[in-house]
C-alpha cells in the first residue's frame, strides 16, 4: 500500500544518477586543459595553505585528477567545492570561508562578477574552436569588409580569440575584439587598464571591454558572438537591444543572425514591472553573498520600496525553485539580487513574478522611466554607476495615484505625509494615518494573515486536558513502522 503512493526508502537510497559531462577532455590533457602549472604558481608564490577548488557540475568529474596534479607541486590542503550556494558561474566565497580557505580557484564558465573577500584565480575551460569555420561564418554574415563589428565571446573560448583576430583583422579593419576585464582577479597576469569615467570610445559591460572608434557608439556596430546560446548572449541582447546580433556555436559549427525576439522579451519584462507597481508586499531575494556591493543594493532597494509606500521582507534561501517561493503567498512580487547571468528568471515557472533590481526601481523610483536602456547588472544602479538615478527628497515622497494597466483599479504610489516621518527601520506595521481619528495598518504580511480562513493551530490555553506522554511512531515520514497495518 505504501509503495503505491510513494517511493520505497531503500530504493531511493540505492538509486543511481546518470551524470552527463559537458567536458570531454581526456585525462591525459588535464595539465594543459586546466592550466595546472599556472594554478600551482599562484598558490606557491602567495604561500596559500588552504585552497578551495570550485567546480561546476559538468567539470566535477575531473576534480580528482586536477586536485591530484596540484597536490604534487604544492603543499597546500585542497578542498573541492561541488554544489555551490548559488549559481556555478559565481565565486562561492561562502563555501570557501566555511572551510577556512585562503584563496579560491574557480573552474569553468564564469560571470566575472567582482568579489571582495578572498584572492581569486579563474581557470577557464579551453574548449575547442574551429578557427577556419568560425572565420568563414564571420565572412558569410558580414560580406562588407568595411562593416563595424564587435566580437564578443564566451570565456571558455578566450584562448582562441587572438588567433581568430589574426585571421580576420587584415580583411576587416573596422572589427573590434573585446577583452575580458579581470582586474579584480589576483591570478590574472596582465589585467586590462581600468576604464576611467571619461575615457572616450571605451565601452565596458559584463566585464568585457570594447575600444570603439572615436565618434562611434555601440549602436553603430553589429555584434558577432562566439559561444553557445545562454545567459551571456541573452544579457548582451537585452542590454544592447538596438544592436544587430549574430552568433557562432563552436559545438555545432552553426552560425546565424539572431532574431529580433528581444522586443517580445522586453514586453514580458514590462509586464513584470506593472505587477511590481501593483504589489503591496515585496520580497527581496538575496541570490548572492559574493558579488561586490550586494549589501549596498539591498539597502538602496529597501529605501526605494519604502518610499513607494510598499512593505519589504528579505529572504536568503540559496538556489531558487518554485517550491521554495510558493511557501510565501503573502508576497506579491519578488526582486532577485544576483549576478547578471542569474537575474533574469522566467515568470511562467513561478506563482509570483520575480523581477530584477532595475525593474523594481522602474516601478518604485519616480525619477526612473522605462526606456530602451535595460540594466541587468545591479552595480550600475548604485551611486557612481552609469545608470544611477537618485531618489527624490522625503518632501517629494507624497502620495500619487494612477491606474493599473493590469487590473484597471486605482493604485497609490508614495507615502502619506505621516508615513514619510516613520523611519525605514521601524519594526512596527502600524502607521498613523490621521492623528485625530484612526490608526490604520499597512498592507503587510500580518494583514494578509488576518484575512486568511486558516491561521494556524489554535492554542486554546486552559481548554485542553492534560494527558500522559505515550510512545509515538518510529521510522521516517515516508514509511513509519507498522503503518498501514490494522491495530
Amino acid at each position: 500500500m505504501t509503495d503505491a503512493f510513494s517511493s520505497n526508502s531503500d530504493a531511493v537510497l540505492r538509486r543511481g544518477v546518470d551524470v552527463t559531462s559537458g567536458s570531454d577532455a581526456p585525462l591525459e590533457n588535464v595539465e594543459e586543459q586546466y592550466q595546472i602549472k599556472r594554478t600551482c604558481d599562484f598558490i606557491n608564490n602567495n604561500g596559500f595553505k588552504k585552497v578551495a577548488l570550485q567546480f561546476p557540475d559538468e567539470v566535477l568529474v575531473h576534480s580528482v585528477p586536477i586536485a591530484t596534479e596540484i597536490e604534487k607541486s604544492t603543499s597546500a590542503k585542497l578542498f573541492v567545492l561541488g554544489d555551490t550556494s548559488y549559481g556555478s558561474c559565481c565565486v562561492d566565497e561562502v563555501a570557501a570561508e566555511h572551510v577556512g580557505a585562503d584563496c579560491i580557484v574557480h573552474y569553468g564558465r564564469a560571470c566575472l562578477s567582482p568579489t571582495t573577500r578572498l584572492p581569486l584565480i579563474y581557470v577557464f575551460e579551453r574548449r575547442p574552436l574551429d578557427l577556419e569555420k568560425c572565420a568563414a561564418a564571420f565572412r558569410e554574415l558580414y560580406p562588407d569588409t568595411q562593416s563595424h563589428v564587435v566580437v564578443l565571446y564566451d570565456v571558455n573560448y578566450s584562448h582562441a580569440i587572438d588567433a581568430l583576430q589574426a585571421l580576420l583583422t587584415p580583411s576587416y579593419p573596422n572589427m573590434v575584439v573585446s577583452t575580458l576585464v579581470l582586474d579584480h582577479c589576483h591570478g590574472h597576469s596582465e589585467p586590462p587598464p581600468p576604464v576611467g569615467p571619461g575615457e572616450p570610445g571605451v565601452v565596458r559591460e559584463f566585464s568585457r571591454r570594447c575600444a570603439l572608434k572615436a565618434g562611434l557608439g555601440v549602436r553603430d556596430y553589429s555584434v558577432f558572438f562566439v559561444g553557445p546560446e545562454g545567459a551571456v548572449l541573452r544579457n548582451f541582447m537585452m542590454t544592447w537591444n538596438r544592436v544587430r546580433f549574430s552568433a557562432f556555436q563552436p559545438a555545432t559549427s552553426a552560425s546565424r543572425a539572431e532574431s529580433p525576439a528581444v522586443n517580445r522579451a522586453l514586453m514580458k519584462r514590462y509586464y513584470a514591472i506593472e505587477r511590481a507597481k501593483d504589489a503591496g508586499v515585496v520580497g527581496i531575494l538575496v541570490g548572492t553573498l559574493g558579488v561586490a556591493d550586494y549589501l549596498a543594493i539591498i539597502t538602496q532597494l529597501k529605501e526605494t520600496i519604502r518610499r513607494a509606500g510598499k512593505k519589504s521582507y528579505m529572504f536568503a534561501m540559496g538556489k531558487l525553485n518554485v517550491a521554495k517561493l510558493a511557501n510565501f503567498q503573502e508576497i506579491d512580487v519578488f526582486v532577485l539580487i544576483a549576478c547578471p547571468e542569474n537575474s533574469l528568471l522566467e515568470h511562467a515557472d513561478f506563482y509570483k513574478p520575480v523581477v530584477t533590481p532595475f525593474e523594481m526601481e522602474v516601478a518604485c523610483n519616480r525619477g526612473r522611466e522605462w526606456s530602451e536602456d535595460y540594466v541587468t547588472d545591479f552595480r550600475n544602479l548604485l551611486p557612481g554607476g552609469q545608470n544611477h538615478v537618485a531618489l527624490g527628497s522625503e518632501q517629494e515622497a507624497g502620495e500619487e495615484t494612477d491606474v493599473s494597466l493590469i487590473t484597471g483599479a486605482l493604485r497609490k504610489h508614495g507615502l502619506w505625509s505621516e508615513e514619510a516621518a516613520v523611519p525605514s527601520d521601524d519594526p512596527s506595521s502600524l502607521v498613523l494615518r490621521n492623528q485625530n481619528l484612526t490608526v490604520a495598518q499597512t498592507h503587510t504580511a500580518a494583514s494578509y494573515l488576518a484575512g486568511r480562513s486558516w491561521q494556524g493551530l489554535e492554542r486554546k490555553l486552559g481548554e485542553t486536558a492534560v494527558t500522559k506522554a505515550v510512545e509515538g511512531r518510529r521510522g521516517i515520514a515516508i514509511a513509519y513502522e507498522g503503518e498501514g497495518k490494522s491495530s
